[in-house]
């Protein structure tokens, strides 16, 4: 398996000979994205927000690559074609990868009043049966069972997403014996990585902090 990060919270998962895009969103988003954006087999957005959806570039992609989301998502971006999934849904890929569609709770400040507040908002676990990859979304921390090998999850907090001491301790809850930290590219939330390592060190914890553009390969 392989794991490639994009900027704020996007990824895209290889691994059976297939490709999954986490997330595309317009956060420092750069032309050649699309070339590799546009190749892939599936798409699964979290929830709304544009940093993890970029509806401009999402309507020109190829009209055969399927796109995932909740009605929200499909509400708040009415000119892409969106496949609607809910909590506890499962999407198939030729019976070779499992994706599990799961809960996630977004955090809400006052700024999002005025129609930003995430109501549906969902993660994902990726099974290619060898290799659990949870993508928890934007999320705070909430009470849950998943289990995976492999944990993306927000680290910058500010009552928006987990901070790195949530995370840390969510981390625990999962078993994931390596952590990748996402949403931290909004010049809104800086994240103090030192902070990070930190609390990932002390409640002794694998993680790989990837730079954009970045990719991992999973054994």
């Amino acid at each position: 398996m392989k794991i490639t990060k994009f900027p704020q919270s996007c990824l895209l998962i290889e691994t059976k000979g297939k490709k999954i895009l986490v997330d595309p969103g317009n956060l420092k988003y750069k032309e050649e994205y699309f070339n590799i954006w546009n190749t892939v087999d599936i798409i699964l957005i979290t929830h709304k927000h544009r940093d993890h959806c970029n509806t401009e570039i999402l309507e020109k992609i190829d009209k055969n690559i399927k796109i995932y989301s909740s009605n929200e998502v499909k509400n708040a971006h009415p000119t892409l074609d969106i496949n609607i999934v809910k909590e506890n849904d499962e999407i198939s890929i030729e019976n070779k990868i499992k994706i599990e569609v799961v809960h996630a709770e977004h955090g809400y400040i006052p700024p999002m009043k005025t129609g930003a507040k995430v109501i549906e908002n969902i993660g994902y676990i990726i099974d290619d049966n060898e290799t659990r990859v949870y993508i928890t979304s934007d999320t705070i921390c909430f009470q849950n069972e998943y289990k995976c090998d492999i944990l993306c999850v927000p680290v910058s907090d500010y009552g928006v997403v987990m901070g790195a001491f949530e995370a840390s301790l969510f981390t625990k809850e999962t078993n994931a014996k390596l952590v990748i930290p996402l949403h931290a590219d909004s010049p809104k939330y800086p994240v103090n990585f030192d902070f990070v390592k930190e609390m990932f060190d002390k409640n002794e914890i694998e993680y790989e902090i990837l730079e954009n553009d970045e990719s991992i390969e999973i054994e």
